[in-house]
This record gives structure tokens, sequence and C-alpha cells, in this order.
């Protein structure tokens, strides 16, 4: 289906824009980790893309594994419980953890699911973002170390798994929907 047509969608971030921040977080954390390994966690299933390309651009020993956790069943508002629907693999015991989102708004889902990792004994625990709505925040505790871009409340950004669930953008661009103002540099 061409959503194009039905929503009005435009380009919030380009490729090049994605691109380069990606590779300066890839670089921030290299050099914060240099010497060690990472253990990368992926929310799936919207951050997929942002973490493989991610992983490219970090160099240093890594693993990679995947959790799936949910706060909003099928609506679009947070109901502050977090299901696991599929946990790690290996331990993260000792490990110098990273979790990694595509977007981070009410920062609900990431409060409970930092509590429990860090009950595993990591070395350390960060957590990095694409996208970050600071407005929505309705917890405190929610720290994120790395911020690809900071997005106002208003903006609408795809993928979105509720608009379209199970529909799924590469990272070539970064589309919104519903009057987004395009970052522009």
């Amino acid at each position: 289906m061409d959503f194009s047509k039905k929503y009005d969608i435009s380009v919030y971030l380009t490729e090049e824009q994605l691109n380069k921040r990606i590779a300066e977080i890839g670089a921030q954390i290299t050099e914060k980790y240099r010497g060690q390994s990472v253990y990368l966690i992926c929310i799936l299933k919207g951050s997929i893309f942002f973490t493989t390309e991610l992983a490219k651009r970090i160099d240093l020993p890594m693993t990679m594994d995947f959790m799936s956790v949910s706060s909003y069943g099928s609506g679009t508002e947070s109901s502050g419980d977090v299901k696991i629907k599929k946990d790690l693999e290996h331990s993260i015991e000792g490990e110098n953890v990273i979790i990694i989102e595509d977007i981070i708004d009410s920062g609900n889902t990431l409060s409970r699911l930092s509590k429990l990792l860090a009950k595993r004994n990591p070395k350390s625990l960060t957590i990095c973002t694409l996208l970050d709505k600071p407005e929505r925040r309705v917890v405190d505790d929610v720290n994120v170390d790395y911020v690809g871009f900071v997005i106002p409340d208003k903006c609408s950004i795809l993928p979105v798994r509720f608009c379209f669930p199970h529909s799924w953008w590469s990272l070539q661009v970064l589309p919104c929907c519903r009057g987004c103002v395009p970052v522009r540099g």
C-alpha cells in the first residue's frame, strides 16, 4: 500500500542526516568503551534497522541480542505495564550493555526495562535512541545516554507501529506525517 497517497507524508530526516548522526553515535560509543566489548540489546521490532546501522559503526567487539517488550498493546498510548514477549538469549552479567530503541516518548517501557536489566548485574547499562520526545516523558528515571535526534511531541514519525502495524521503513529516509517540520542541516 502506498501510504503517501492516503496520508500527508513527507521526509523528516534524509539519508545523509541519518548516516551522519549514526556515525557520530558509533564513534562516541567506540571512544567510551575503547579496549572493551559492548552488548547491544535491540528492542524489537522498531529499532532493528537503527541497531544494525549503528552496529556497523561501532569499532569494538560486540554481542547483539534482542528483546521484544511492549507497554502499548494495540493502542498509541503507553499503558505503563511492560510485557516481555521475547527475552535475551544470554546473560548480561558483567557486560557493557547498551539498550537500543527507535523512539522514546513517555519512558514507561524503558524505566521498567532498565530496572529489570540492572538486576541482571551488567557492568554498565546505557540507553541509546534514534529519536527522543522528551516533552512526552512521564518518568524521571530514564537517562538517555545517546540521542540521535530530539523531535517535537507533535511530530508523528514513521515507522510508527501504531499507525501501520507491521509495516516498516528502512533507514534510507525517515518519513513523517501530520505536519512535522523537517530537521535541517
